[in-house]
């Protein structure tokens, strides 16, 4: 997105919410399609607000709306996929980086360090990656075994490998010679 969706943090009203209507053009779809690695968008739109927290705190509350075109990752068909999200940040004025580098991150993933613009253009595409599927699959689509094995050599399924598959084999043959 662009540095006209950023709005500064000392422009913003104290005592009520600043509403954002972000719906990019198809040049702009495009451009995001290209960059987030999917083959095209539909109907994106990034409606919200954001509201002081606090005397320093801000909030952003927004719903994310967009259909992706991508290929099946099973049979490699185009296929749509409709994403509908509930996003919110909290800016904290207080925010510390962790000085211990190996530290797990925050707990809340919604929290950022507040820094002089609140963009919710920034926003949009950091929320829309994290919600595009990694592997999309078409209603059905099922990847079948795959099973190799030299030739006059029986080939190793997946049933194979489970540790009790082999023992409930032997039960099930112990069972059969029980005379009882």
């Amino acid at each position: 997105m662009s540095d006209s969706t950023a709005l500064r943090v000392a422009d913003l009203p104290q005592n009520r919410p600043t509403k954002f209507d972000l719906r990019p053009d198809a040049p702009a779809l495009e451009a995001l399609a290209t960059e987030l690695g999917v083959n095209g968008m539909r109907k994106l739109r990034f409606t919200g607000e954001i509201t002081a927290k606090g005397r320093k705190d801000w909030q952003l509350s927004a719903n994310l709306g967009v259909t992706l075109l991508q290929d099946c990752v099973v049979t490699l068909e185009p296929m749509t996929t409709r994403i509908d999200e509930k996003v919110e940040r909290l800016f904290l004025s207080d925010y510390a980086e962790p000085d211990d580098p190996e530290r797990e991150m925050e707990e809340d993933e919604r929290v950022e360090p507040l820094s002089e613009v609140i963009d919710p253009g920034e926003v949009l595409v950091e929320a829309l990656a994290l919600l595009i599927p990694a592997y999309p699959r078409k209603d059905g689509a099922e990847l079948g075994e795959a099973v190799y094995a030299e030739p006059g050599v029986q080939a190793m399924r997946d049933e194979d490998t489970k540790p009790f598959a082999g023992l409930a084999a032997l039960k099930n043959q112990l069972e059969d010679k029980d005379p009882n």
